[in-house]
């Protein structure tokens, strides 16, 4: 054991002794129900299967873009790891071996031998790493970045990443840029594949019926965006009466607030309203879509999409799922998180929280989208093949 580790293990352990009596109180949330039991108190969380090929991401996105990895590996050599609720009840409909990922000072009983690791962007946890290489494991970090946001965050930890680093053997990072940052932090053998999100972009599964001239998605939303939004098909609905409006909160804990919300402004101006899970149709003025896996869905029968997540320093979501149906697409200026993916999309309209109404009043004036930019996992998949 080095030096370093021989502190880290223990401050880790006394953080989550510490941490016990809140993480008690938090898993009343329904946000939490789940994770907190299994990731910090291994509760229905058994340890994966041994000698297998284990792929860890964090919440539903970067599950969903890792289907293009599970889809290329055998179904008999799987595991999966995520960290949220959300990402957990994705994974675990591609694999029977889908676990939580256990705090890190857990993962000293809890982890056993792989073949492969597989880490998703940014789930840098220095015993993770360690502890799957000792045991055997390949270890690799794939769609890497770092946001212009979070790199001054992690050059003040610059010590603590470069013995993160030590232990990965290969890297995937999204752009030049990403690698560049990447090595300055203590990353060797960086390659750029560009995002894979590119390389796997979810298709449609059913088709409805939108029943109007302009359907607006608003998309990913979070805390605060949705009367933002709300605001602006307001203006919209003036010029164009039979204008539509599906709210996709990006948070389910979250339904049942953002429902009293459009109700009371339904009842206000006398539009219809009405959930998706009591009615599956898109027939009312304003719809909440409470449910999970639909957003794809949706975005093949809309006009206009406000993706959120933009209009508050969340970081942003993936467009690509939007823009391959040539939607036009409004944006707010907080993206950072998908820079890669933006960049990679022509006709995005980036737009303050100041100027979101008069761009959703005039849709006529955006441009549909267009995706330029492609990735492989070609590369990924053959390093993994060379260990099997």
């Amino acid at each position: 054991m080095s030096l370093f580790s021989f502190f880290y293990i223990p401050l880790a352990i006394l953080f989550w002794i510490v941490a016990i009596p809140f993480l008690f109180i938090l898993s009343f949330k329904k946000k939490y129900r789940r994770s907190i039991p299994a990731r910090f108190f291994q509760i229905k969380n058994p340890p994966l299967p041994k000698d297998g090929i284990w792929v860890h991401v964090c919440s539903y996105g970067e599950a969903s873009a890792a289907h293009i990895l599970f889809d290329k590996i055998k179904a008999k050599d799987l595991r999966i790891t995520a960290t949220t609720q959300t990402g957990y009840e994705e994974i675990s409909k591609r694999s029977e071996n889908s676990r939580y990922l256990p705090f890190e000072p857990l993962l000293l009983w809890w982890l056993k031998p792989q073949k492969v690791l597989v880490v998703f962007e940014a789930e840098l946890w220095y015993l993770l790493f360690l502890l799957a290489k000792k045991r055997g494991a390949k270890t690799l970090l794939v769609n890497a970045r770092i946001s212009d946001k979070s790199y001054p965050k992690y050059q003040r930890f610059l010590w603590l990443y470069k013995r993160i680093f030590a232990n990965i053997d290969e890297v995937y990072a999204q752009s030049e840029i990403d690698a560049d940052r990447l090595k300055e932090l203590g990353a060797d053998s960086v390659k750029v594949m560009g995002n894979i999100k590119f390389a796997n972009i979810k298709k449609a599964t059913k088709k409805y019926e939108k029943n109007t001239d302009i359907f607006v998605c608003a998309a990913s939303t979070h805390e605060r965006e949705e009367s933002l939004i709300l605001d602006g098909f307001r203006e919209l609905k003036r010029k164009k009466p039979s204008a539509k409006i599906a709210v996709v909160p990006r948070h389910p804990e979250r339904f049942d607030k953002v429902d009293r919300m459009m109700r009371s402004l339904a009842k206000l101006h006398d539009w219809s309203y009405h959930r998706f899970s009591d009615n599956k149709n898109f027939e009312s003025d304003l719809v909440l879509v409470d449910a999970l896996g639909e957003l794809v869905n949706i975005y093949a029968m809309s006009d206009l999409v406000v993706l959120g997540g933009s209009f508050e320093p969340i970081g942003g979501h993936n467009a690509a799922e939007a823009a391959q149906f040539g939607c036009k697409i409004i944006s707010g200026e907080h993206y950072f998180n998908q820079k890669e993916i933006f960049d990679g999309i022509d006709g995005i309209k980036i737009v303050s929280k100041e100027e979101l109404v008069d761009a959703m009043t005039y849709p006529n004036l955006l441009e549909p989208t267009v995706v330029n930019k492609k990735a492989s996992t070609r590369s990924i998949m053959r390093s993994i093949n060379n260990v099997l």
